[in-house]
């Protein structure tokens, strides 16, 4: 079992503060600096050095974050297989999942309900953010799995894939452009747009899609960017402008009407969606979400 001192530790290398990992681990600051304070006699060794207004781990701190983050999945995957193997429902464990927002809004909750209702004494930590962020997290140990869009180049990340999602253009019913339901895609470089923000898949997808029609972004009519397909979609309802966005994301607008889909002739906007894992990791945990998941999706 990692002491409470390395605990601490973990999470003021992860969060490189030390009132943050106060606030997460509900203790005081005063204690948190006492447990780094006794880590450091223990290796005599400094484990951190102050960069600015803010701190970074030494060379010895990092190998030493290494080695416990290690430890700390190996304790947490020997938790849940012994449990599991005594009852189902008393399987414990933490889930560190990281998700791109579509994923994390529109086809999580099913599964994680799933999940809970059979492993009620796992604690579910879910990440919601865009593509890049939650890879990032992922290679630093903040999540143990991630579900994002497209595969990266990275070598140390995994990949399996999960399902695929089309992207749509769509823009309000007062619009103006509402007058056509079909355009020539050359037309929709004289379009106002507005777009999500830079890292997030559903850009990626449509910049690909543009891209295999040698359209370059830099041609196109960008108004707005929103960070969040929820920001989008609610911008989009109010707005005169068109907009691309997950299918899945905007089921109930469509149907009430208040967005309206336009095509565009040839163009065809699909994206993957892939499990990650750091390379050469083996968690039960990570599998058992994995199973369910593809189970409820049928694949």
């Amino acid at each position: 079992m990692l002491s409470v001192k390395h605990e601490v530790f973990l999470e003021v290398a992860r969060h490189k503060s030390f009132s943050k990992a106060s606030q997460s681990l509900f203790i005081t600051q005063p204690a948190i600096s006492k447990h780094i304070r006794n880590l450091e006699e223990q290796y005599a060794t400094q484990l951190f050095e102050r960069k600015g207004s803010g701190i970074e781990l030494t060379e010895a701190g990092k190998m030493l974050y290494e080695k416990l983050a290690e430890v700390k999945m190996i304790q947490e995957q020997t938790a849940f297989e012994i449990s599991a193997i005594k009852d189902l429902l008393q399987v414990k464990g933490t889930l560190q999942l990281g998700a791109s927002t579509t994923v994390a809004l529109y086809i999580l909750p099913k599964i994680l309900s799933a999940f809970q209702a059979r492993y009620p004494q796992i604690v579910i930590s879910l990440l919601n953010r865009n593509t890049e962020i939650v890879l990032q997290a992922l290679l630093k140990g903040d999540i143990n799995l991630g579900i994002v869009e497209g595969r990266s180049k990275l070598t140390q990340v995994s990949h399996r894939p999960f399902i695929t999602d089309k992207v749509i253009a769509v823009c309000s019913r007062k619009s103006a452009i509402t007058k056509k339901k079909l355009y020539d895609l050359e037309e929709l470089k004289q379009l106002p747009l507005a777009l999500r923000e830079m890292g997030s898949g559903t850009l990626a997808a449509l910049r690909t899609a543009l891209e295999k029609k040698k359209i370059k972004m830099s041609s196109l009519q960008v108004k707005a960017r929103l960070g969040g397909t929820e920001a989008l979609k609610n911008f989009l309802v109010e707005s005169d402008l068109l907009g691309f966005l997950p299918q899945r994301a905007i089921i109930k607008e469509l149907e009430q009407g208040d967005l309206i889909e336009i095509h565009f002739n040839g163009l065809h906007i699909e994206r993957n969606f892939y499990f990650i894992e750091r390379k050469g990791e083996n968690s039960e945990l990570n599998r058992t979400l994995i199973r369910i998941a593809e189970k409820m999706h049928n694949l």
